[in-house]
């Protein structure tokens, strides 16, 4: 009992302790709006999708209030909260930034000033790369 209380404090403690202002991963911030360019599936479903395979365009606004806005053919689809914070990686067993949103939960592979990939963090750990 004594353990799962101070876990709780501990875990309180540093869930609280991360700001979004510190969502900066290798000098990027993902507060902007992305655009779809490709999602590569993982190992046990291989593929790629663009939007000219998918037939659609997509876009993705993360603001600064913690919401996401995704867009399909530039039309307001679905508007929810996200959070980041620090993470294990399903596929490497890693401590890595992540991402949650619609219900699912991705590791940030890559973020810079042009760039964003997110990796699901599940067994599939599908890619989708966006650019600013």
């Amino acid at each position: 009992m004594k353990k799962s209380l101070l876990f709780v404090i501990v875990f309180g403690l540093f869930s609280t302790a991360y700001s979004l202002d510190s969502t900066n991963v290798n000098s990027g911030s993902i507060v902007n709006t992305w655009i779809w360019e490709k999602s590569i599936g993982g190992t046990s479903n291989p593929y790629t999708a663009t939007p000219k395979t998918a037939g659609f365009t997509k876009k993705v606004i993360f603001t600064p209030e913690g919401r996401v806005i995704t867009y399909k053919n530039d039309v307001e689809i679905r508007n929810s909260a996200y959070e980041i914070g620090k993470g294990i990686g399903f596929s490497d067993q890693a401590e890595h930034d992540l991402i949650s949103f619609e219900g699912k939960t991705y590791v940030i592979e890559n973020l810079d000033n042009q760039n964003l990939t997110i990796v699901s963090n599940n067994q599939d750990a599908a890619r989708s790369i966006f650019k600013r």
